[in-house]
């Protein structure tokens, strides 16, 4: 079995971290960069950064973190945040990131996979998906009537847009995305466990990575993801950025509780 990767992320909002909780109540945390050098430190997997409040005329400076980041830090950084065309995609992969992430613009423009996947390899596409439980599936014909049902939700957790979560997966990933960012809006920042029904609705209908993001807390928590789901990775930020655990702890509890994981 591959070593499942323990991936802290930093929401990035006018050149600083922050972190809120069910994406709302923002509190600055530091310095993107010198966050991103920490954990690398750490024994970090990867790094993710998200411009949350993204538009065109502060990508400048996002490419900027990311470039300052990639001379510092030496595993792999994936970036998303106001990804609207591949030439966005271009600009940061230019700046040092690894992957993009793209998330609204993917919704609205789903041939901008495609053309991304087409023009820099699926490997380096990631889509997000931020979800909330909005009731029970009431469809007899779909596989699951009578389970809870999920809605995709853009511009940063703010608006429904009425696609069903477990369905844009497997489209995302028909269209040529490497790998599933999917964070549950219900569980995002409270620390109370992360979504394992949606997380596994999602793993069962697609062939690809997929990150588990929202309510990452105990160390419990993070072995809890892995027993209970097919998730590849754990992305969490409130219990780095408050020092409640260093990514070692999160990475001797999961060795302690049997999941392959990579320690320095």
């Amino acid at each position: 079995m591959l070593a499942k990767r323990v991936i802290p992320c930093l929401d990035v909002k006018d050149g600083k971290v922050v972190k809120g909780v069910n994406f709302v109540n923002i509190q600055d945390v530091g310095d993107p960069v010198q966050c991103a050098i920490e954990y690398n430190r750490q024994g970090a997997d990867e790094i993710v950064f998200l411009d949350i409040t993204a538009t065109h005329e502060r990508r400048g400076t996002m490419a900027d973190v990311v470039f300052r980041t990639a001379e510092n830090v030496f595993i792999p950084l994936t970036v998303g945040g106001g990804i609207r065309t591949p030439d966005d995609f271009r600009e940061l992969l230019k700046a040092g990131a690894d992957k993009v992430s793209v998330n609204s613009a993917a919704v609205y423009g789903p041939e901008i996979i495609s053309e991304a996947a087409y023009r820099f390899g699926s490997q380096c596409v990631v889509v997000a998906i931020d979800a909330k439980c909005v009731g029970t599936e009431e469809n007899p014909d779909s596989p699951r009537y009578g389970k809870k049902k999920y809605h995709v939700y853009t511009e940063g957790g703010r608006k429904d847009a009425g696609l069903d979560a477990v369905e844009w997966a497997r489209k995302a990933e028909e269209l040529g995305a490497g790998e599933i960012l999917l964070t549950s809006m219900d569980t995002d920042g409270t620390k109370a466990g992360f979504d394992h029904d949606m997380l596994q609705a999602v793993c069962e209908v697609v062939r690809i990575p997929v990150i588990a993001s929202g309510g990452g807390g105990s160390l419990d928590s993070f072995v809890e993801v892995f027993k209970k789901t097919d998730a590849d990775a754990a992305l969490a930020a409130s219990v780095f950025h408050y020092g409640e655990y260093v990514v070692d702890d999160v990475k001797q509890a999961m060795r302690g509780g049997g999941i392959p994981v990579r320690i320095q």
